[in-house]
């Protein structure tokens, strides 16, 4: 199956399901028991969160917030910079990195096409003008020069043939060498222009490669901070559950985000500075717009301002889909916060987890197909007299059809049924006794070298399966050296989505790679750095703020009884 992942030689969903034909004709497990892995209780976090995702995207509600941000920062090219990074990564939080991606993208490429178009016009407002004024001077100094001869002739009309032939020969070589003179001006004035719009294009070809970048990276990067935000994050949460059944919920959503939002925002900052460094440089005045007031700023604010007013006042269905979406949110941070009683322990979870984060997202997404996406009629009759027909829910089953990724649910089964698998036939044990050499290298090392492995692998292969591949192995590792199973877990997770290098690593950089007229080596150039400062971001987090959230520098009770 790792092998099958890899290469993709079959489709990755199919891949998944092999455990149903394999496992029962091997004698591994019974079909009945592989089967019931494929839909569990991360599974139905991960569709309630995927319906969030889709109600939200189907009412442009990520637009208006987008818009809306941008209208904030403003459009110079350091703080646009920032309004696109930091927009796209909370979006990303909560819906897809592609979709919040292939959202921002055209509105980028939109601010800054305006931008050099300005610039543009602005400059060929100030050439007509120089050319206008240098015109003029010369026209007057004709006129001078006309003056000037007539009076000449009026002194010396008595004058012989001879001289005003003479006389008549050089007032044409003068004009002659005028008429030269103001042609070779010519030819340098479109030659500065010339070099003006190359430098031009130059400049804004370099910001629109920098400002593709910073979306898709913003996308990846901000999928880590929540436990929906991306896949491989609610695979770690299934299999902690399924590897080690008695850890008493230690990956909740408010306990991953505690730990994976300031990395993010760490990770988002130095992400920045980077992109910074390559596409900007660090000249304040030119990148912050400090001192300047352009008129080409207050017209690309202008393009922002124009699609924000196009989506007109916010709708009722907008209204009800960002309520649900903060009522969603509220109840998974307060449902077992960690440093007091949650809503759930109090009112349900006193002997056993009856209500986990899954609950909660279905609940909360089953309410867009209940509540209709306009406001109903008090009377059951419209103007004409006809019934009024009921109004649509604000999502239809259809919707959710088109747009739900099944085929990630398969995987994540496969995984799941790949572990138990991994457990009922010894191979998780034997694993566990072959690594246990590694004890002698300290962990933090191990650490490192295990992220470095995993954002390089991922750079090849999708995140998801390189999560479903590895997290197993780790288990194995953590519990045969006795280190808490979550200080490798942890961030070999939030690596696999480290995926910058290449355009086929992930969609959201292959959407880049389409927008901003990108080169693989700009790309490959630039995410080798960025995987190296996420790798160590990940690893200061989980040796400082992670320690004393859960435990790491003692291995824990109930990793040493486990089902490896």
């Amino acid at each position: 199956m790792a092998l099958y992942w890899c290469t993709e030689c079959i489709p990755l969903a199919v891949t998944a399901l092999l455990p149903v034909i394999l496992f029962p004709m091997m004698g591994i497990m019974e079909s009945g028991e592989v089967c019931i892995q494929y839909l569990k209780d991360s599974n139905m976090l991960f569709i309630g969160g995927l319906l969030v995702a889709i109600a939200v995207e189907h009412w442009n509600l990520h637009k208006r917030i987008a818009l809306q941000v941008l209208l904030v920062v403003g459009v110079k090219p350091s703080l646009l910079m920032i309004g696109f990074m930091s927009t796209t990564a909370f979006l990303s939080m909560w819906i897809s990195n592609t979709a919040s991606t292939a959202m921002m993208l055209p509105i980028a490429n939109a601010v800054l096409q305006q931008l050099c178009d300005t610039e543009a016009n602005a400059e060929e407002r100030d050439y007509n003008l120089a050319a206008a004024k240098n015109g003029l001077e010369n026209q007057g100094f004709e006129m001078g020069d006309t003056k000037e001869s007539n009076n000449k002739e009026l002194r010396t009309k008595d004058s012989s043939i001879n001289m005003d032939a003479d006389k008549h020969d050089d007032s044409r070589d003068m004009k002659d060498v005028k008429e030269n003179d103001v042609s070779s001006k010519v030819c340098v004035r479109s030659l500065e222009a010339e070099q003006r719009r190359l430098k031009r294009e130059q400049k804004y070809m370099k910001l629109s490669k920098g400002m593709s970048l910073s979306v898709c990276y913003a996308a990846s990067i901000g999928g880590t901070a929540t436990l929906t935000g991306t896949t491989p994050n609610v695979i770690l949460k299934g299999q902690i559950d399924e590897l080690f059944p008695n850890n008493g919920g230690i990956i909740n959503f408010a306990s991953f985000f505690g730990f994976s939002f300031p990395n993010m925002v760490l990770m988002l900052a130095l992400s920045w500075l980077w992109l910074q460094f390559m596409f900007l440089g660090f000249n304040l005045k030119k990148s912050f717009g400090c001192g300047t007031n352009k008129a080409g700023d207050k017209e690309a604010y202008q393009v922002i301002k124009d699609e924000y007013r196009q989506l007109g006042r916010m709708s009722f269905a907008e209204s009800c889909v960002l309520v649900i979406f903060t009522l969603l949110v509220l109840l998974w941070f307060t449902r077992e916060p960690g440093f007091i009683p949650g809503w759930a322990t109090v009112l349900f979870n006193e002997d056993k987890p009856y209500v986990t984060d899954g609950t909660v997202a279905i609940l909360m997404s089953a309410l867009f197909f209940c509540i209709p996406s306009n406001l109903p009629r008090c009377c059951g009759k419209s103007e004409d007299g006809a019934p009024v027909e009921a109004p649509c829910p604000l999502l239809s089953w259809d919707i959710v059809h088109e747009k739900m990724p099944w085929n990630i649910l398969l995987l994540l089964g496969g995984g799941f049924a790949l572990a138990h698998g991994s457990e009922k036939s010894g191979l998780s044990l034997w694993l566990g006794e072959s690594l246990v050499p590694l004890q002698s290298i300290p962990p933090f090392a191990i650490s490192i070298l295990l992220c470095l492995l995993v954002a390089m692998f991922t750079e090849c292969s999708s995140n998801t399966a390189t999560t479903t591949l590895f997290l197993p192995i780790l288990a194995s590792m953590a519990t045969a050296i006795k280190i808490h199973p979550l200080y490798i877990m942890f961030p070999c997770t939030i690596s696999a989505s480290l995926a910058f290098m290449l355009p086929v690593a992930t969609p959201p950089n292959a959407i880049a790679f389409s927008y901003g007229n990108l080169k693989v080596m700009d790309m490959a150039k630039t995410g080798f750095i960025l995987n190296f400062l996420g790798v160590i971001t990940i690893n200061i987090a989980i040796n400082t703020w992670g320690v004393p959230m859960f435990q790491l520098n003692t291995f824990p009770s109930w990793a040493n009884v486990t089902k490896i």
